[in-house]
């Protein structure tokens, strides 16, 4: 016999972990039943439809919290986690709703109701945003800053927001949230775009993990045992949002199905969306096992990694959405590598190693990694039986003039920078008649960019935009592009692969930093050397110079076409090759006690600093000198420990009093 609602809860809990949840939700559901007129019945009903939606019955669980508001209006907990439900089962303005309904009931802003109205204002935005809604959502997460700007996932929020929707300068402060405390909060992934300096994307990377990354409890897994000869079938596995219709799942297709199945064992650990499409049904059929643990604990996921034995577990996602960063701070495997979903260091103690290659991360560059370096060939993989629509397709279908010279760039907008868009402006100033092809993003967006274009002397209708498409009508509308025009800092990855797989040939501008240096690579890869240029002048005058020139893009194009077959680009197996020998290195490292132990010493110290050096500085890119003489200001006023730093120092800087900056490769 229950007799409060005290001892009704703890009935429950203790049923529930002992694996029954079915007999908690029945426990709940009789009991609401029989004590109509209890003052705590909306506080049942809220724990009922959490059981009910953790055992699967998410409608009932969404007839429970609706219950729970009818009887309390005023109880607050329930409008999140229905708002959660409905987006779950497709009902996004519903669920917006809600959450605005529940904002709007918290007028007076302390304790619990601010920290529900915080939490509304997020989901608003999170919802708004997936929606496309970009200029609802960023007004809903401006609020959120407003009322808190120590809210992290709200500011990088905003700063993407602002990103995708080219609103330049996009870190513009306001009273109460300055830009450098903004900043402060910005993504890794947002940092790349906005910055060629892999300093401060290391520093940044790492402070992040600090920030958003919650320190496991305990460490349950020891590998210490497991330093043996390697086993005839070594254990890889992949864990990642995006083994789906997505440019990783794209890419990854054709490696999963070539591994070498007599030498190793392939699991994916799938942590996406709900939804089937035919890349994550290839992706499954290739391998050896696949776990969705997207619904599972970071508790829960790990614990199913290290049942399954995994010997090397490969991060695809990054800081990248949906990540599972989490899991892999609890160390399932014994080493752990960060691969092709990120491009840069994850600046954590809990990835060993980094694939790149020579061109992404050359000899010396290693100091920006906190991860051991390790290289292919070539580090992005490419899937050689992509699908391509076999139609041809025509100019008008896309937007684009009959006639004129086409530059494209098919990359997200959140990549186009103010000094890149107006280098742009002068490409189209000097190549008559030409017209540049976006992939389209929002109405708004897309007016705002032909009003820059217009503000620069050139006429808006000359910006095309290229409407969404599966991926098979996407990759055969290459043939239309004459040039792709890369983005800096942050450069086009698999979108350069398939315009180079499609004929098209890519101008891109060279930086330092991972995420500048990934497109130079590819267009080396694909042989076209001449094509990677080093400054922004050269940029926009080879591309003015291309279009001009009667056959160049032409005669580019046919020499990618004729290298395609024996391209490093495109050499599929030769990357699954060196992958594996890679794992075979990694696991002999493990083996022999070499494990590399990833060096974070100081680099809260390089954030600090880059904050000063980069606020108000969007697009610039901070030479690494500069960071000298602000770390021996700090050095004369705090003395620093002399181990753990970026780069050997420079002479003046020992002159300066600035202990040793080594930093092992």
């Amino acid at each position: 016999m229950i007799n409060s609602i005290s001892e009704l809860f703890r009935a429950a809990e203790t049923l529930e972990a002992s694996g029954n949840a079915a007999g908690a939700a029945e426990l709940y559901k009789r009991w609401t039943a029989l004590n109509p007129e209890d003052p705590h019945l909306a506080a049942a009903l809220f724990n009922m439809a959490v059981v009910a939606q953790r055992s699967g019955d998410g409608f009932g669980a969404i007839h429970a919290l609706r219950q729970a508001i009818r009887l309390n209006p005023d109880f607050h907990p329930p409008y999140i986690n229905l708002g959660r439900l409905l987006e779950d089962n497709g009902q996004a303005g519903l669920a917006v709703s809600q959450w605005l309904d529940l904002s709007n009931r918290l007028p007076q802003l302390t304790g619990a109701a601010l920290r529900h109205k915080l939490m509304a204002l997020q989901q608003v935005g999170r919802v708004l945003e997936f929606n496309h809604v970009d200029a609802a959502a960023e007004d809903a997460l401006r609020q959120a800053i407003d009322l808190d700007p120590r809210q992290p996932q709200a500011v990088q929020h905003w700063i993407a927001l602002r990103q995708k929707q080219c609103k330049w300068p996009v870190i513009a402060g306001w009273d109460g949230a300055g830009s450098r405390d903004l900043l402060a909060s910005i993504s890794p992934l947002s940092a790349a775009v906005m910055f060629d300096d892999p300093v401060f994307q290391l520093a940044r990377a790492a402070g992040y993990a600090r920030q958003s990354i919650a320190r496991p409890g305990s460490f349950p897994f020891d590998h210490a045992p497991r330093r043996a000869e390697r086993p005839p079938l070594l254990r890889i596995g992949y864990v990642s949002s995006d083994l789906r219709e997505h440019a990783v799942g794209f890419g990854l297709s054709e490696v999963m199905e070539l591994h070498d199945r007599s030498r190793f064992e392939i699991h994916a650990y799938y942590c996406g969306i709900d939804r089937e499409d035919g890349t994550k049904s290839r992706i499954r059929a290739a391998v050896d096992g696949w776990t969705d643990i997207s619904r599972l604990t970071d508790d829960a996921a790990a614990a199913a990694i290290a049942r399954d034995g995994i010997d090397i577990l490969v991060d695809l996602n990054g800081y990248t959405r949906d990540a599972r960063t989490a899991v892999f701070a609890r160390r399932p495997a014994p080493v752990q590598v960060n691969w092709y979903g990120f491009p840069g260091s994850m600046g954590t103690p809990y990835h060993h190693y980094l694939i790149a290659d020579p061109h992404v991360v050359p000899e010396g560059h290693e100091i920006y990694f906190s991860e051991r370096v390790m290289r292919l060939a070539c580090y992005q993989p490419n899937d050689r039986k992509r699908l391509v629509a076999p139609e041809a397709p025509r100019r008008a279908d896309e937007g684009l003039p009959e006639t004129g010279f086409v530059f494209c760039c098919l990359n997200g907008t959140q990549k186009i920078t103010a000094q890149l868009f107006n280098a742009w402006m002068a490409i189209l100033a000097r190549a008559e008649g030409s017209v540049l092809w976006l992939l389209e993003p929002a109405a708004e967006t897309a007016a705002r960019l032909r009003q820059v274009a217009a503000a620069a002397g050139i006429a808006p209708e000359r910006i095309c935009f290229a409407p969404r498409r599966p991926n098979p009508q996407h990759l055969a509308r290459y043939r239309l592009a004459d040039l792709f025009l890369d983005t800096f800092p942050y450069g086009a990855h698999t979108t350069a692969s398939d315009a180079m797989w499609m004929g098209t040939p890519v101008l891109t501008l060279e930086g330092r930093g991972f995420a500048a240096r990934v497109c130079a690579g590819l267009v080396r890869s694909a042989g076209l050397p001449e094509l990677v240029c080093q400054t922004l002048d050269e940029y926009v005058s080879r591309a003015a110079a291309i279009a001009s020139a009667p056959g160049a893009a032409a005669a580019l194009r046919r020499r990618l076409e004729q290298n395609r077959p024996t391209a490093a680009l495109f050499d599929t197996p030769r990357l699954v090759s060196g992958l594996e020998a890679l794992f075979d290195r990694m696991w002999e490292e493990f083996r022999s006690g070499d494990l590399p132990v990833p060096r974070l010493t100081n680099l809260a110290c390089y954030e600090e600093i880059g904050l000063d050096l980069l606020a108000g500085r969007e697009g610039d890119s901070i030479s690494p000198g500069l960071y000298q003489p602000e770390l021996a200001r700090w050095n004369a006023a705090d003395p620093l420990p002399a181990d753990g730093r970026l780069w050997p120092p420079e002479p003046q800087a020992n002159a300066a009093g600035v202990v040793a900056f080594t930093r092992a490769a």
